[in-house]
């Protein structure tokens, strides 16, 4: 059975940047609503539910969900509040979930100069 061009790129590759395929990305971070959740906090150090929600041109429900997942697994905090009679929920990046961001990214950045190598690795 004939290899693919990308296990063939993988293949002259040291074994360290071969361990960045696309199964060991953070799938929990790949989805693309998070990444843009998390992504954005990394440049804030603090956002609010609706400028969450503006700046990803989404859904009340959209950005619910899929902080809520980031919560679980400790990459976001939530902080619930009120300003006069007005809630305000305000999102921020844990060290936990810009470690996360930033392992991802290393990992897209080695699967990307995987792809882009010559075959053979050269």
């Amino acid at each position: 059975m004939a290899k693919s061009n990308a296990a063939q790129r993988l293949e002259g590759l040291p074994r360290p940047a071969r361990k960045t395929e696309l199964h060991q990305l953070d799938r929990l971070i790949h989805e693309r609503m998070r990444l843009g959740i998390v992504s954005a906090l990394a440049a804030h150090p603090a956002l609010s539910f609706n400028d969450l929600k503006s700046l990803l041109e989404t859904t009340d429900g959209n950005i619910s969900v899929h902080a809520r997942k980031l919560e679980e697994a400790g990459y976001i905090t939530c902080t619930k509040r009120f300003e006069g009679r007005m809630p305000r929920t305000e999102y921020s990046l844990t060290v936990a979930g810009r470690k996360a961001l930033e392992k991802y990214l290393n990992h897209m950045e080695a699967l990307i100069h995987a792809m882009r190598a010559p075959a053979g690795g050269k």
